[in-house]
């Protein structure tokens, strides 16, 4: 059993440098991703490091999102992730390629075997966890009924905070990394559209007071965004997208709550995981 290993974000403009200016040599395609994501390498002797490459040529078309648009849209979600001191989106760059322009993004975690992290689960109704909030009821082939519930922690109601404020359309349970004590949250492609499509496995806090902390985050966020990180965001989303940002962040401020799971629309990513 592979046991997970502590990234080390000690030295962040270091490792951003190297995902910037390195030469990235491929290993190989993950071939579990829906777009083209690539684990490369990049620095030398005690610097390699691991990360992902995802080229804008290998992004599937979408009816609902812009042509060629994820890349853009995963390196906005790290701004967010710094500017709130979340920390959810590892190191990530936006730069040129072997296969032409994409992210390249830092690998977090072990680099075999990785193992889920067990935030969203599914038993029978007797089985749930102590302490898991439910989330969706189903029936097996033989009809029996099973529950979706997820874990209820500090960092997964803050991580729900972020993904309604990004209105992230695919929160899948696989899109969070174990590593050590915290876990991380990738792929990011299918978030800041500025029509409401927040899809996720976390809807057991709907409706649930944000905690103080979360909302003291909002505000360092606000005042960020009235400083140089609209700047930063408008080579990456449209004005609309903004715009948008900005709303659904006076929102949350506004309400205090998260918001309740929505009844004119399918509310969940497919698959869960």
């Amino acid at each position: 059993m592979s046991v997970p290993v502590p990234t080390d974000t000690s030295a962040d403009d270091q490792v951003l440098r190297l995902l910037a200016d390195s030469d990235l040599e491929i290993e190989g395609r993950l071939v579990d991703a829906s777009n083209v994501a690539l684990r490369v390498w990049v620095g030398e002797g005690e610097k390699r490091t691991a990360a992902v490459y995802k080229p804008i040529r290998g992004e599937r078309p979408l009816w609902d999102f812009p042509d060629g648009s994820l890349a853009g849209r995963e390196l906005a979600a790290s701004y967010v992730s710094d500017a709130t001191g979340w920390n959810f989106v590892p190191r990530t760059v936006l730069r040129d390629g072997p296969l032409g322009p994409g992210t390249v993004q830092q690998w977090v975690g072990p680099l075999e075997g990785r193992e889920d992290p067990d935030f969203v689960r599914i038993d029978a109704p007797a089985d749930v966890p102590d302490g898991n909030v439910p989330v969706l009821a189903v029936r097996d082939e033989a009809d029996r009924p099973l529950v979706v519930s997820h874990s209820d922690t500090p960092r997964l109601r803050t991580l729900a905070v972020f993904d309604a404020l990004l209105n992230n359309a695919d929160r899948k349970a696989s899109a969070l990394l174990a590593d050590d004590a915290t876990f991380w949250a990738i792929d990011h492609g299918l978030c800041f559209h500025e029509e409401e499509k927040l899809r996720t496995v976390f809807w057991g806090f709907a409706g649930e007071p944000i905690a103080a902390t979360d909302i003291a985050a909002l505000q360092r966020f606000s005042e960020a965004l009235d400083g140089g990180l609209v700047a930063q965001l408008e080579p990456l989303l449209t004005l609309s997208e903004i715009e948008a940002l900005h709303e659904r962040l006076h929102g949350l401020l506004a309400d205090g709550v998260m918001p309740e799971v929505p009844e004119d629309r399918h509310p969940l990513p497919w698959p869960l995981w």
